[in-house]
């Protein structure tokens, strides 16, 4: 940076009332290396007051890193996203790649608090960068050292208190814990589970340090799910509460009843299909909430496993066939094995083997279509930008009723007529 565009910067600093006017009397090129080499809390306060358009401009004229580490300063996620559809070149694809959000999220994992020092500084020079770090932001920053630009640990503030000033802070680094920017959600909480740390440090393909996550910030928002899983699943609005009134109530379910009781006729017109069968092997009957039972009960340990997977960004329906495949194997397996179970049950309790037979054959097939719809079905409607949680299960469980019944009464009608 020459020395012109150094006295600039110096006075964007210390002009919190000129520093958009300033900025925006640069160049481009100009602006983009002044914005960089401000801190956090200064980016985003000016990231605030420009326009989406004079952003657009700073960012299209950045690497797809520099550009990265500028949105995320953005805690607006509505505008943040605006702008990341109007990017253009290749920052756009690792951008949406690097800021990935838990759905209700409306900041960043990502935080900024921190200084970067060379292993070489003295201490009472990191002072001096921790003090200025304060100034801006009214917080006293986590202290990072690299190497040559390579992280390399971290120093904790009561060492800086007890040595003296003129000892090279590289002396007193310890390892931190870190993951890539490319790592899933499900990995970082897994990694501050682990490892009983209070942050992990996140790391550029070039190892280059692009934030901290906080274990708090962390479990404090992914620990928020499965409250707001089990309303969405119920179809309650997650605004409900116990002393609503009668007519709040209501209206927040009588919807979603209507719906279930469309679905509830589609799965009794399959007792209508086969009533003659019904009519001379009664005995079926009682198989009915059986079978039924037992494939929601598997559909919805299927749908818990896939919903948490999209919630924390691990699975889509791009990548997901995989895992699909391998549910609807387990549903053979675990098929097989109830199936055994109540054919055994239903030939001691019967006493008829062909019973037991048909039995057990829809349980496995039951169970299949469990592990099929309950995996593929959230991921579908994840994909056509529907709400997993608050619509799966409706079709789920229809699916599994309606099979359930075709496989135990079209096989009665097949084996025992």
């Amino acid at each position: 940076m020459d020395k012109n565009l150094e006295a600039e910067l110096k006075l964007i600093q210390k002009n919190p009332a000129e520093r958009v006017s300033r900025l925006r009397a640069l160049s481009l090129p100009e602006r983009s290396v002044v914005l960089q080499e401000l801190s956090s809390h200064i980016q985003q306060t000016i990231l605030t007051e420009l326009k989406i358009s004079e952003v657009v401009d700073i960012i299209d004229h950045l690497d797809p890193r520099q550009a990265e580490n500028i949105l995320a300063r953005i805690k607006d996620q509505k505008r943040r996203l605006t702008i990341i559809k109007k990017i253009k070149g290749e920052a756009r694809d690792k951008i949406e790649y690097f800021l990935r959000f838990h759905p209700k999220a409306t900041t960043s994992l990502i935080s900024f608090n921190y200084i970067l020092v060379a292993g070489k500084t003295t201490i009472g020079d990191a002072a001096s960068a921790i003090e200025e770090h304060f100034e801006d932001t009214g917080k006293f920053p986590e202290i990072l050292i690299h190497e040559k630009g390579h992280l390399v640990g971290e120093v904790l503030m009561s060492t800086l208190v007890r040595e003296r000033n003129t000892a090279t802070i590289g002396r007193f680094a310890r390892p931190v814990q870190t993951v890539t920017y490319q790592a899933e959600v499900a990995e970082i909480v897994d990694t501050l589970t682990l490892s009983h740390r209070k942050k992990v440090v996140v790391l550029d393909n070039d190892e280059s340090v692009l934030g901290i996550i906080y274990a708090d910030d962390a479990m404090s928002l992914f620990g928020k799910m499965p409250a707001e899983s089990l309303y969405n699943i119920s179809g309650m609005d997650d605004t409900s509460r116990p002393f609503d009134s009668v007519s709040k109530k209501f209206k927040s379910r009588y919807q979603w009843l209507i719906l279930n009781l469309a679905t509830a006729f589609l799965a009794g017109s399959m007792i209508f299909l086969f009533q003659d069968t019904l009519d001379q092997l009664v005995i079926l009957a009682m198989y009915i909430p059986i079978v039924a039972g037992m494939g929601g009960n598997a559909a919805s340990q299927v749908f818990a496993v896939m919903l948490r997977g999209i919630t924390l960004g691990t699975i889509t329906l791009s990548n997901g066939m995989p895992a699909i495949w391998r549910e609807v194997k387990t549903g053979v397996l675990t098929g097989i094995m109830i199936g055994l179970i109540v054919a055994f049950i239903s030939v001691v309790w019967n006493d008829s083997a062909l019973l037991g037979l048909v039995v057990g054959l829809a349980m496995v097939g039951v169970h299949i279509v469990a592990g099929l719809f309950g995996a593929f079905v959230p991921l579908f409607l994840k994909h056509v930008g529907k709400d997993p949680a608050a619509t799966s299960s409706i079709f789920i469980t229809t699916a599994t009723d309606v099979f359930g019944l075709f496989f135990l009464l079209g096989l009665g009608a097949l084996i025992l007529l």
